[in-house]
């Protein structure tokens, strides 16, 4: 005999494991993926406007989150000071921006605020992306398929771990972090991410007559994807403190700017780290795909 107060069965559960977010997020990514590829190929001017805006535009979500208020100051001068960063690149080299980025610091470490330590921690780290953004791109050919390298392993990272997530499911990642990633998402982000590298690769091997070794690219393709994936979960880590759900809502279907480029902004700066300790300063991205 039935159990009276039995909860009906709910039709069709399972069927389809995204959620809202799907559509919003495939919309995004037809806008933002086209308009990211085009500022890459030009390259110079146009790309460190990008990166000014979208780096500056984070640390906007950044000090809200770890202050609770939107207040102009030390905002804006700081958005000032990370965006000019990234213009000083192109027009005057590395040091230029090292010279603004430390300036930077010196003033925030001396504006008073009980989170001081946390606007400094975020303007060193959006600071340093914003450089390792840039000299990634650098000025040639190399720039062009180094960037496109990065964007590849990063995107197909993010979509393999969302789609194998969602449809396999499983035993969570970190669930005191993100509830939401599972074991198998990192598994299929791993394997998209490296996938997508190793393409990337062979392919700017061939465009630029450089081929460099199968086993390289799968190591450096693997060691960004995880990087990729720590970024995410990192930025997870960092709203948790602060009891905020998104970074902002800018971009439909993915929150604020941090939540878009967290996975992005990580997986730049290991690979920054790879070209610069490989070549050195001036040639980050021969560093990534010659060798």
């Amino acid at each position: 005999m039935k159990d009276a107060k039995a909860k009906p069965e709910k039709k069709g559960k399972g069927l389809w494991p995204f959620g809202p977010d799907l559509i919003p997020r495939l919309l995004s990514a037809m806008i933002l993926i086209p308009f990211t590829i085009v500022a890459l190929i030009v390259g110079w001017i146009p790309f460190a406007l990008l990166i000014a805006l979208v780096m500056a535009g984070a640390y906007r979500e950044w000090e809200i989150m770890i202050t609770g208020r939107k207040s102009n100051w030390p905002m804006v001068p700081i958005m000032g000071l990370i965006a000019m960063i990234a213009i000083a690149y192109p027009m005057n080299g590395a040091w230029a921006s090292a010279a603004i980025f430390a300036f930077a610091l010196l003033v925030a470490a001396f504006i008073p605020g009980p989170n001081r330590q946390w606007r400094i921690a975020g303007l060193f780290y959006f600071g340093l992306i914003t450089m390792a953004f840039m000299a990634i791109r650098g000025s040639s050919l190399a720039g062009i398929w180094a960037g496109v390298f990065l964007l590849a392993v990063t995107w197909l990272t993010d979509t393999g771990a969302y789609f194998v997530g969602r449809i396999v499911g499983g035993t969570k990642l970190s669930p005191d972090v993100s509830p939401s990633k599972t074991w198998s998402g990192a598994a299929g982000g791993l394997a998209a991410g490296t996938l997508a590298g190793l393409i990337v690769w062979f392919l700017a091997g061939w465009a630029m007559d450089t081929p460099s070794p199968f086993v390289i690219g799968l190591l450096i393709s693997v060691i960004v994807s995880i990087a990729a994936q720590a970024g995410d979960l990192s930025e997870s880590a960092v709203k948790r403190r602060f009891a905020v759900k998104d970074s902002g809502d800018i971009i439909p279907g993915h929150g604020g700017l941090m939540d878009r480029i967290d996975s992005l902004t990580m997986a730049a700066l290991v690979l920054w780290f790879i070209g610069l300790t490989h070549r050195g300063f001036g040639a980050v991205p021969q560093g990534i795909l010659f060798w």
